[in-house]
């Protein structure tokens, strides 16, 4: 399995190599006591507005004895007036505890300019989005069933972006979950996917369980001649599957050099009623050919 991940990175960074000059690529690091988990990718532009690339995804979790594997394909347009992307995901076959794990799907995002002031520097657009996941994982029904099952879902994000004088930009966001196979009776939920897939939960964790629904903002001031910003999240969540939670994420992000960029972040979790907290941290490197 090690050697099919590390073929995948490979191979995807040697077809997107043939255009030396048009590549962003990103790696990233994030830490925690339940999990370690890195990602690499790049990132390739062709023709004026189109894009695509390959990323993948190797995350060692407590809760599973096999290291989880995920490869996802994006596809973007971006112009001055709109922009959207697409990219399905896949998780391989994991198999932890001689039980069988595995999750695909495709997440969609769609960025409409509402303002463009270029003389006062503000501008603004809403963003929407809109993501449907499928896994094999197990249920623990009311009553202390359990069932191996697929299980489908979908999220529909909305939310606004707002910038200032190119030194403020605030962001609102919230998220709908729903899950056509039902979930009542449910008590709990072990699958791989980890529910960033489908949207932003303005956390580094990766989230398992099930959410209801989540709202957040962020808050960030740039130095845009010196490439570097200080930011500031906040999410609330309410799931099926766990206590109600809150998220705070503080991050710098700076330039370490023409072609390299580096994002330090710290997020703080906390269930309601302070019952269960822990710490992560983050860390993401971003390149240019």
């Amino acid at each position: 399995m090690k050697k099919l991940f590390f073929l995948l990175v490979v191979l995807g960074f040697s077809s997107l190599s043939v255009s030396a000059g048009e590549i962003t690529g990103t790696a990233d690091y994030t830490g925690a006591s339940a999990f370690q988990q890195v990602k690499v990718g790049g990132l390739w532009q062709f023709g004026l507005n189109w894009s695509t690339g390959l990323e993948a995804k190797m995350a060692d979790e407590k809760a599973f004895k096999n290291n989880v594997y995920e490869v996802k394909v994006p596809f973007q347009f971006s112009s001055d007036a709109l922009s959207f992307s697409v990219t399905p995901f896949y998780y391989l076959k994991n198999t932890s505890d001689s039980k069988d794990y595995n999750a695909f799907g495709i997440s969609s995002q769609f960025i409409l300019m509402l303002e463009d002031n270029a003389v006062d520097e503000i501008y603004s657009h809403v963003f929407m989005g809109a993501a449907f996941a499928r896994q094999e994982g197990f249920l623990l029904a009311e009553g202390g069933d359990v069932h191996h099952q697929y299980y489908s879902q979908a999220a529909y994000t909305l939310g606004l972006h707002k910038n200032f004088y190119r030194a403020f930009s605030f962001e609102v966001l919230g998220t709908l979950f729903q899950y056509p196979d039902g979930v009542s009776n449910v008590d709990g939920w072990r699958g791989i996917l980890d529910q960033q897939d489908l949207v932003s939960l303005q956390t580094y964790e990766i989230v398992h369980e099930l959410p209801k629904y989540t709202f957040g903002g962020r808050i960030t001031r740039m130095w845009a001649e010196k490439r570097a910003t200080i930011y500031l999240g906040y999410r609330f969540g309410e799931f099926h599957t766990a206590d109600p939670e809150h998220s705070f994420v503080i991050g710098n992000s700076f330039t370490l050099a023409s072609w390299a960029s580096l994002d330090f972040g710290y997020n703080h979790l906390r269930t309601v009623h302070n019952s269960h907290k822990r710490d992560i941290f983050h860390a993401q490197l971003k390149f240019v050919f």
